[in-house]
């Protein structure tokens, strides 16, 4: 008679040996079955550019948007605020070193210089005065003087006449003592006078170049207000096309208020913005060409600004002898800015790839054109064109340069038909 007979329950040992060996036959499976290259993605051949490695002459510019600027520009700033009065030209009109174009005016200003003016008359009416009353002196000075040095001379002779009457006993010697006495006194009476003549003269000249130097302050500030004055009279410094000048009758100005500008209307220059990665590479003079029309217009940079802002710098450059017809304030062009000379070496040509890999790598394609390998690569300098290629590729290689957005994350790719 048969009898069940009870399996005996696995032990934890066993369980793990089985696991294992499971794990293990999974792992040489996903060997087996997937290409020792890694990940692999399947694209259309026709779906993807490929370009070739090869030797050529690599020209270093870079392409830049500019827009073109008048090569000169005033600006016509008032200093003094006022109302406007007249209006005599209307905005983009052609005009002429010193025309007038609009007239201002200031109540203030003119008050200021009608005082300024009262102020210098009478200045100059007190300098006037002042000189009438130094000659008057110096010459009534003139006067004392010359009557002490006459006392003085008649005091001289009686003084010798009453020596030889002494001597001789006709008169007493008291007499020549009281003589003596008389032209020693008037002798230091005209030595008093003089020096008080020369003090006298030196404080009214020190008063007078006050004066005049009060005078010649107060008519500079007066002419400085009728400058200003004649500055409501607004006239063009320069000749050229007004812009920017839009004014109404009645109109109140501040200082420093801008009325408009005048442009130099025969002569632009370009104003590139350019990225920061070439500022060390950017200089005064560099050749640069604009091509139009079939035809290549030369050019060189007349300066390089030293500010920096949201990763650009600008720069100006203008035309080396021809100017494109047609050419007006504000029209952007397409510019090409030549950083070295041309070079033969080896190249890549120019494709989206180099935006998704940074330069770092590429699918290189095999032989037979079936498959494309990821590898490695050192590019350098670019332009819209090529490539440097200075590592990792070799000329005659073959190497996708279209987008690599849909399988970046792949190393082999099988191309199909």
């Amino acid at each position: 008679m048969d009898r069940v007979i009870e399996r005996p329950p696995r032990s934890p040992l066993r369980i793990g040996i089985i696991a294992g060996a499971g794990v293990a036959v999974c792992i040489f499976l996903y060997a087996w079955l997937v290409p020792a290259s890694g990940r692999t993605f399947e694209v259309a051949a026709d779906r993807v550019t490929i370009s070739q490695v090869a030797l050529g002459e690599f020209e270093d510019f870079i392409p830049v948007r500019a827009s073109v600027a008048p090569f000169r520009t005033t600006y016509l700033d008032i200093l003094e605020g006022g109302r406007v009065e007249r209006i005599h030209i209307e905005d983009g009109a052609m005009v002429e070193p010193g025309q007038l174009l609009v007239e201002l005016s200031n109540t203030t200003l003119q008050l200021n210089v009608m005082s300024l003016e009262a102020d210098v008359t009478e200045q100059l009416n007190r300098v006037h005065d002042l000189e009438l009353t130094l000659e008057q002196t110096r010459l009534d000075n003139r006067k004392n003087l010359a009557e002490i040095e006459f006392r003085l001379k008649v005091l001289e002779r009686e003084l010798e006449d009453k020596r030889r009457l002494v001597d001789g006993g006709h008169i007493p010697a008291s007499e020549l003592e009281d003589a003596e006495d008389s032209f020693v006194y008037h002798k230091a009476v005209e030595d008093i006078t003089r020096e008080t003549l020369v003090t006298k003269e030196r404080i009214q000249e020190s008063q007078l170049a006050q004066l005049q130097a009060s005078a010649k302050m107060l008519r500079t500030s007066m002419d400085f207000a009728r400058q200003n004055l004649e500055r409501l009279r607004v006239r063009a410094p320069i000749a050229g096309k007004l812009t920017g000048f839009d004014l109404e009758i009645g109109q109140s100005l501040i200082g420093g208020e801008r009325l408009g500008q005048i442009d130099d209307p025969t002569r632009f220059k370009v104003e590139a913005q350019i990225d920061e990665f070439y500022f060390d590479r950017v200089h005064s003079d560099q050749p640069a060409r604009y091509p139009y029309d079939g035809k290549e217009y030369g050019m060189h940079v007349i300066k390089v600004y030293p500010q920096i802002s949201e990763g650009q710098f600008q720069a100006d450059l203008t035309f080396d002898d021809q100017v494109p017809g047609g050419i007006r304030r504000g029209q952007t062009l397409q510019l090409q800015i030549t950083l070295g000379n041309p070079e033969r070496i080896l190249l890549l040509p120019y494709g989206a790839f180099y935006q998704d890999t940074g330069g770092n790598w590429v699918f290189v394609v095999s032989e037979d054109g079936q498959t494309a390998e990821r590898r490695s690569v050192r590019l350098g300098r670019q332009n819209p064109r090529a490539v440097e290629v200075l590592g990792g590729l070799r000329a005659g290689e073959k190497v996708i340069t279209s987008p690599y957005q849909s399988f970046l994350d792949m190393d082999r790719l099988e191309l199909g038909s």
